[in-house]
């Protein structure tokens, strides 16, 4: 039975290489900055654009919106590099699991608090820390 259990089981890397994330692709429109790929990071990131908008706009300092063809529009100009970090950083506290490593992972809300539950090892643990 422990074989058979085994055969059954799906391999889990030990790794998150491959998990990759695109640059954000960034535009200047007057005093607008905006992020002509947020929906594609949006999906390969598996995360609401709304939670992923928030975070950009705290990060960055700034307002922002998702238009109506899903870009992110934040006001000021923000260089391709600072976009990329702040995505970066949200990848680090909302998408990779802490304990392993692995962006397996889904946001739940527990009497209030956010936390990150990875689907590969079981972790539960705050989110944005």
């Amino acid at each position: 039975m422990l074989d058979r259990g085994l055969e059954e089981t799906p391999d889990i890397e030990g790794s998150s290489e491959r998990f990759e994330v695109s640059d954000p692709e960034v535009r200047q429109e007057g005093n607008v900055t905006v992020v002509e790929n947020f929906q594609t990071l949006c999906d390969e990131l598996d995360r609401e654009a709304d939670h992923l908008v928030r975070f950009l706009q705290d990060e960055v300092g700034t307002s922002g919106h998702i238009d109506e063809s899903g870009r992110a529009r934040l006001t000021g100009e923000f260089r391709q590099q600072r976009i990329a970090d702040a995505v970066e950083a949200y990848t680090d506290a909302y998408v990779l699991c802490p304990e392993c490593g692995l962006p397996d992972t889904k946001l739940e809300r527990e009497q209030g608090a956010l936390l990150l539950v990875c689907e590969a090892c079981g972790a539960r643990s705050p989110a944005g820390e």
